[in-house]
């Protein structure tokens, strides 16, 4: 009676690794489209109260640090090559590359919510941060109220997101480590990818929206 190869890296659920991957990627995808519909109620709500108070929206977000801003785009979208390139090291079966770029990921997104919290920080000292000491000089003061109301719900909700990715990210590093993944299985690091692609583009969509309002007005 002739042996079967069975792959290492295969589950007993499925036949082959092609199947396996096909349904990593189906299971992300579900999962990703589920977060377009979370974030998507948060931009509904948004656009509604900006074209309802333009003024008010174009005085709040006057109030945000563009600057330190466009850095954390920058720096996000560095974050985001580096853990394609080290999706790309797994793909090869290079654990160095895999780890050292998981771990500059790792760097920059915290690097990311630094400079956030820095930021919070700057509004906390203005007095603009809702329901804790919100207070403005401004006939528009409880509509630009409403503004930071979002403004926070929108960036909190995608720090928790990057907190939660970054986190992952680490388990990943450790086990990648322990040589947990090689060329025939890297599926945990390119969903990861993946998901870490999907927050940048949440923020791509959150910067202009919030911080480049006067302009495009």
């Amino acid at each position: 009676m002739s042996s079967i190869s069975h792959p290492s890296a295969l589950y007993h659920q499925f036949n082959d690794l092609e199947q396996q991957h096909e349904s990593y990627y189906l299971g992300m995808w579900v999962f990703l489209v589920t977060e377009v519909m979370f974030f998507g109620g948060l931009f509904g709500a948004y656009t509604i109260y900006r074209f309802r108070f333009p003024e008010a929206f174009t005085e709040g977000s006057n109030h945000l640090n563009l600057w330190l801003s466009f850095t954390n785009t920058a720096v996000l979208l560095c974050s985001s090559l580096a853990i394609a390139l080290a999706v790309r090291g797994a793909q090869l079966g290079r654990r160095k590359i895999l780890i050292g770029f998981l771990l500059l990921t790792v760097v920059l997104g915290a690097a990311f919510l630094g400079l956030k919290g820095f930021e919070y920080y700057e509004e906390y000292q203005e007095h603009l941060i809702p329901g804790l000491n919100f207070s403005l000089d401004s006939p528009h003061a409880n509509q630009v109220e409403l503004f930071f109301v979002l403004y926070f719900s929108m960036t909190g909700l995608h720090a928790i997101h990057m907190i939660l990715g970054i986190a992952a990210i680490l388990v990943l590093t450790f086990l990648s480590w322990r040589n947990w993944f090689s060329p025939d299985y890297y599926a945990p690091i390119e969903m990861m990818g993946l998901y870490w692609h999907f927050v940048d583009i949440v923020w791509v969509f959150l910067f202009p929206l919030l911080y480049l309002i006067s302009r495009a007005a």
